[in-house]
């Protein structure tokens, strides 16, 4: 019986190659789709909106944090796909009871690399997910030529705040999958020092001192009406609204990211 250890350390077992396969995450079911696995993923979130065609046709188990256990026993996969922070604890260890559930964990970009490449193994898929991590990895080298600056900072020397949530305010430590984005598209992170994901109030934004706050459309979908409520109690700060997926997602979408973050910085 084939043996696989996932991101957290647990050991899944699975008697044969998955034929119907789960997805709790979205960013891991669009990486499930770019993988060639349309007819092996029999069950997804009702978030996850990528591709379209799954979204729309594609059995939902419910949210990433309010499963629906009863339509994931009807669906009777032979493995579930899930993440130690997108996902509830108590519902994962209750479906791994009955199924093989495997856990991604994923902090920064190597993390992500692992995840997709041991994705790929678990399904079967090794070639076409090395091919990914490899077309990842390039795009990335060649942002960080054009930002030579240093490795790992600004291209630019902007000290940033990335906010995810409103009411209250919430921004990324240095221990996010969002920071390690957010450092290596150019940007310093005001808040590296700090874990998780800090509450701040408009005061703490305020003195602060940040040149640039980035607004997420995910989780939180701030629009421009935030900026319009932000900008006049922070007037020395450029505003800006930015796309949650790429800078968020850490499955297959990260190829769309440097290009993103590229026209990012020249604006």
């Amino acid at each position: 019986m084939p043996a696989f250890t996932d991101q957290t350390g647990r050991t899944v077992f699975l008697t044969s190659s998955p034929q119907r396969i789960i997805s709790l995450v979205p960013s891991q079911t669009e990486l499930l789709f770019d993988l060639g696995l349309d007819h092996q993923v029999a069950g997804i979130t009702k978030f996850c909106v990528h591709p379209s065609e799954w979204f729309l046709s594609k059995p939902r188990v419910g949210g990433t944090r309010q499963l629906h256990i009863d339509i994931i026993h009807q669906l009777q996969p032979d493995l579930i796909i899930a993440n130690k922070e997108e996902n509830v604890k108590e519902q994962i260890e209750e479906c791994a009871k009955n199924y093989p559930v495997w856990v991604s964990d994923v902090s920064n970009l190597d993390d992500a690399y692992e995840m997709i490449e041991q994705v790929g193994t678990i399904t079967g898929r090794n070639k076409q997910a090395k091919l990914i991590t490899d077309h990842i990895k390039k795009k990335f080298a060649q942002l960080q030529t054009k930002n030579p600056v240093r490795p790992a900072g600004p291209a630019s020397g902007l000290q940033t705040i990335y906010l995810i949530w409103n009411d209250p305010y919430m921004s990324v430590g240095g221990d996010t999958f969002i920071h390690s984005m957010l450092e290596a598209a150019g940007f310093e992170n005001i808040f590296k020092h700090q874990l998780r994901y800090p509450e701040l109030t408009i005061e703490e934004l305020q003195i602060a001192n940040c040149q640039l706050l980035l607004l997420s459309t995910e989780p939180f979908p701030f629009q421009q009406k935030h900026i319009d409520q932000l900008q006049p109690l922070m007037p020395r700060t450029k505003i800006k609204l930015v796309d949650g997926e790429l800078f968020s997602w850490y499955g297959s979408r990260l190829l769309k990211a440097p290009g993103y973050f590229e026209n990012l910085l020249m604006k």
